[in-house]
């Protein structure tokens, strides 16, 4: 299996820039329960506005993570672009019979998210100077971290369906799920993460136009119930290199919550799946 995602820089350092780039890139593999093995870099640089030295640092942040994830970087491409861009192209290997797909969740599914909301909101907030340093480092972290850990996780318990949340946020990844599989689900949003600066940065207008578009597209696929507006806007935040959400079976929750810890990623059961219908959100306090 291939895949490909490029982005414009959301962190101000080239090294974590590229990191968080190929964490992301990788992260549409692990989501499908596959090994990536090679990738290829593509890149987009102003090089009569930026020192190479920067291009190098933003090429060495994704080699590191390739590395970290045991991918070999075979080449690339480049050209002369007026913004920095950068990504990867990924070929990955799965069973045929293990490929884990975004539809193939069933009534009674739990979900289970690896990583917190608000990843968004903190990066459009650094543009804006509004983010604190703390905030900053922190969501860096969360970014650059692999899905890994989860997909292996994920693969070895076994679930119906899977996605990792990125530019369509929280809930419009959730309606790609429900939608594709036939089904409605019920959100707790007490039960969901937030990056701890996220809830004070939204309310301040941190949001990008992404997740603006995110909010417009759902708000009548989805029922709100007991929230404010800046609280709704959040679980559609548009993610870089978010978390994985998995739908499993009950009887396996425990499995996979014990498997997930036991290789250090903290997971969070935040819904389930309430039964046979067109793709519908329930999302309650």
């Amino acid at each position: 299996m291939q895949t490909v995602d490029v982005f414009t820089p959301v962190v101000d350092d080239p090294y974590h820039y590229g990191a968080i780039s190929a964490a992301n890139a990788l992260s549409d593999i692990y989501a499908m329960g596959a090994r990536p093995l090679l990738a290829l870099n593509i890149v987009g640089f102003p090089r009569g506005k930026l020192p190479m030295s920067v291009l190098e640092q933003i090429l060495r942040g994704g080699a590191d993570k390739a590395g970290e994830a045991g991918v070999i970087i075979a080449g690339g491409h480049s050209i002369d672009d007026p913004e920095p861009k950068y990504g990867l192209a990924v070929t990955g290997l799965a069973h045929p019979d293990r490929i884990v797909k975004n539809v193939g969740a069933r009534p009674g599914d739990q979900l289970v998210l690896t990583k917190p909301l608000g990843i968004g909101i903190i990066t459009t907030g650094i543009k804006q100077e509004k983010t604190s340093p703390a905030a900053a480092e922190e969501a860096i972290t969360v970014m650059e971290r692999l899905n890994r850990d989860a997909a292996e996780a994920m693969v070895e318990v076994g679930v119906h369906a899977a996605t990792d949340v990125t530019g369509y946020g929280l809930l419009g990844h959730l309606h790609e799920m429900t939608s594709g599989s036939r089904v409605t689900a019920r959100v707790r949003y007490s039960r969901v993460p937030v990056l701890e600066e996220a809830r004070a940065l939204v309310r301040h207008g941190a949001i990008a136009s992404g997740t603006s578009r995110n909010y417009e597209y759902l708000r009548p696929r989805v029922t709100f119930t007991g929230l404010d507006e800046f609280d709704e806007i959040i679980l559609c935040d548009a993610q870089t290199s978010g978390g994985l959400l998995m739908a499993v079976p009950e009887e396996k929750l425990d499995t996979l919550t014990a498997t997930l810890r036991q290789r250090s990623v903290e997971p969070a059961h935040v819904g389930e799946i309430t039964g046979p219908g067109d793709g519908r959100i329930e999302i309650t306090r």
